[in-house]
């Protein structure tokens, strides 16, 4: 039997995401390929440093604890070809990270098998790799540097996002955007309150979460494995806030926190929260506060035309 991976919540995840690769990045870029894979196999048994994803892969692969049926799977795609890729996966059991499947597409864009693998989300540290990935239509995220220390003693995951452009499309945020004025979105908004809007590049990411957070609620065994928390941290305020509320309740899904912040810069909010990542399409929204939790840009929509 083919294993099922149709049925699996899936999270693809490039070897910029999951380790620290900047000093093998910086050897590629001042040496070449040549020398970068030198590199790569003289400290194939160098362990690498968690990256940015790492809290977030962490704790969604712990969800699986003992269940026989596994419902989270974690595939790495990677830009080396599998000799230079091993140092990776050497790393990878070294932490016990039962990753066991991965695409090596040797200095190619590895978006074009997300599909393939059922992925709801990928993620990476190649800006360039996730707007063709975003550009196709396909769920992606890339990660900011950060200063983030994990404590390996909390075992909660808290997951961020911000709703425009992530959750919903931007069809709201267009008015805005177009228009200019902060009046005109809320009389759009006001008259539209009632409509939920279309979904967004991570709709499928945030409801496979939900529906994650509620298996956890109703097992009995799941005292041993992570509760995850979601909170939803948007520059909308009232009037605004009732379609958000729409169109969660469309989704049939309730969120722990919700921050309605009407311009409140977001991490006023999100050092209390602490997110093991938080999700957000406007550069200027992560840039303060990527050095204090892992952050993640998705290129998606009218406020990244310009990019």
């Amino acid at each position: 039997m083919p294993y099922p991976i149709e049925d699996k919540f899936v999270i693809a995840v490039a070897s910029s995401a999951l380790f620290d690769l900047m000093e093998s990045d910086q050897v590629f870029q001042e040496k070449g390929e040549d020398e970068y894979r030198d590199f790569q196999r003289a400290n194939e048994n160098n362990i690498l440093k968690p990256g940015v994803a790492f809290p977030l892969i962490k704790r969604l692969l712990r969800v699986n604890g003992a269940s026989e049926d596994q419902p989270v799977e974690v595939v790495l795609l990677s830009r080396n070809d599998p000799d230079t890729g091993l140092r990776v996966f050497k790393s990878i059991e070294y932490y016990g990270l039962p990753i066991s499947r991965a695409v090596f597409v040797a200095g190619s864009n590895p978006f074009q098998y997300l599909e393939a693998f059922n992925a709801s989300l990928f993620l990476s540290g190649n800006s360039k790799d996730v707007k063709e990935a975003v550009q196709h239509g396909y769920p992606a995220g890339c990660i900011y540097p950060s200063d983030y220390i994990d404590d390996d003693e909390d075992d909660e995951l808290r997951i961020a996002f911000d709703f425009d452009g992530i959750i919903a499309d931007d069809s709201a945020e267009s008015v805005y955007q177009l228009d200019g004025a902060l009046r005109a979105f809320h009389d759009h908004e006001r008259r539209k309150a009632g409509e939920p809007l279309p979904g967004g590049p991570l709709i499928r990411f945030f409801t496979e979460i939900a529906k994650l957070q509620k298996r956890l609620g109703e097992e009995s065994d799941s005292a041993s494995r992570p509760s995850i928390r979601v909170a939803i941290a948007t520059a909308r305020n009232a009037p605004a806030h009732e379609r958000v509320i729409t169109t969660l309740r469309q989704l049939d899904i309730r969120v722990d926190e919700a921050f309605f912040l009407g311009g409140i810069d977001k991490s006023r909010v999100l050092n209390i929260f602490k997110p093991h990542i938080f999700f957000d399409d406007q550069v200027g929204h992560i840039e303060g506060i990527a050095r204090s939790f892992p952050s993640v840009h998705v290129p998606f929509g009218i406020t990244n035309v310009s990019e």
